[in-house]
């Protein structure tokens, strides 16, 4: 029998996806898959080499401290004082993890006791319920609407009872939808956390993704009082299999995550620290080279979602396309299957991040311009 702690958690929807996308291609479909986003770049050479030097090295193959080595630690803080302006203190203020996945689990298990509440994003991540979950907390979610920017209505969450909610989950530029942030709302959520003792998690990962304007919520004066952020080297760096996450915070929060932490693993292998500290000192050219490729490539996705009638917003940012659905289709589902099964091509309904996205889908930027052009023919057809 498995623990009570699974019931109610599902299998990751994308994990049943690809089971089903690999029994079509072994049927010899040949699907094209624009659902995920699994960065198909590879890092910069400078990057890989790094890695290939250090591993050759003797000496840097045991266990690693929990807290990373202080050349990651020092990169980190460096990379958010240079892009974000925000000045942290890298031996107390971050914690180096292996994906940022991880460290929303990290934070659910440090900060929630069973019946504990925390606010989730509808539509959002899947993970920040399922990680809620398994902590033993309740997921309550918030509704965010395309009216309103895919912006929280705080006046009216203010006005629920929140007397059990410790924790918020917040992630701008927000994944599914693309919409960029404001300044006016990151200076909100941190008043709204700081009235009703709530603990802010922002997930970070796309702010360098077709946005001109990378911002942090820990920018705002006062928000390590109430603000835990999480940031990743998988999307702005391509280096997703890599596992290289970061959180940044108040010394009391790190120290509070990091008494979990240091139960769960032994360390990251050090020279993939090296390597991520090689990583965070590439200047803006980088960041202008892989953006230009995903711009071209999301010239492609417009053409797709036209082709399919669907409506989007221009001034979307980050790793994905957000559409909405044409009116004779029930749901994003619908529209999914039948450009997988009628076209093989697979899409990803708005339905698996919440009951918002449901007249949605989404497309990955992830792939070369080739795979989008044929994507394009099949689907024109």
């Amino acid at each position: 029998m498995i623990a009570k702690r699974l019931e109610g958690i599902s299998e990751y929807y994308f994990s049943q996806k690809l089971r089903e996308i690999d029994s079509l291609n072994k049927e010899g479909k040949n699907i094209i898959n624009l659902g995920i986003g699994s960065p198909d770049l590879p890092p910069h050479p400078d990057v890989i080499r790094t890695l290939q030097e250090e591993a050759g090295k003797t000496g840097v193959h045991g266990y690693q401290g929990y807290k990373g080595i202080p050349a990651l630690r020092q990169a980190f803080t460096d990379w958010y004082q240079r892009w974000y302006k925000v000045s942290l203190d890298p031996d107390t203020e971050l914690l180096p993890l292996m994906g940022s996945k991880e460290g929303i689990m990290h934070i659910c298990m440090t900060y929630l006791n069973e019946g504990d509440e925390a606010l989730i994003p509808n539509p959002g991540y899947p993970t920040y319920s399922s990680a809620v979950k398994l902590a033993g907390g309740k997921p309550v979610s918030y509704l965010l609407q395309e009216e309103q920017n895919w912006y929280p209505d705080l006046e009216a969450l203010a006005a629920t009872d929140l007397s059990k909610v410790k924790l918020m989950f917040v992630n701008y530029p927000h994944m599914p939808t693309g919409q960029p942030i404001s300044a006016d709302l990151f200076k909100n959520l941190v008043q709204f956390a700081k009235e009703n003792h709530i603990l802010l998690v922002h997930d970070n990962p796309y702010s360098f993704i077709l946005n001109d304007n990378p911002v942090s919520l820990l920018e705002v004066p006062g928000a390590k009082e109430v603000v835990l952020e999480l940031n990743s080297l998988s999307k702005s760096h391509n280096m997703a299999g890599w596992r290289i996450g970061m959180l940044c915070g108040s010394k009391e929060r790190i120290e509070e995550v990091l008494r979990f932490k240091s139960n769960m693993d032994s360390g990251m292998f050090m020279p993939l620290q090296l390597a991520a500290a090689k990583a965070l000192s590439l200047g803006p050219d980088w960041y202008s080279h892989i953006n230009s490729i995903y711009s071209e490539r999301r010239a492609k996705v417009y053409q797709i979602l036209d082709i399919l009638g669907c409506t989007y917003e221009l001034k979307q940012v980050g790793l994905f396309v957000w559409a909405k659905i044409p009116d004779q289709y029930e749901d994003g589902y619908a529209l999914s299957d039948k450009v997988l099964y009628g076209s093989n091509v697979f899409l990803t309904p708005g339905g698996i991040f919440g009951s918002q996205g449901n007249r949605y889908i989404r497309i990955s930027l992830c792939g070369d311009l080739s795979r989008f052009e044929q994507a394009i023919t099949r689907i024109s057809k």
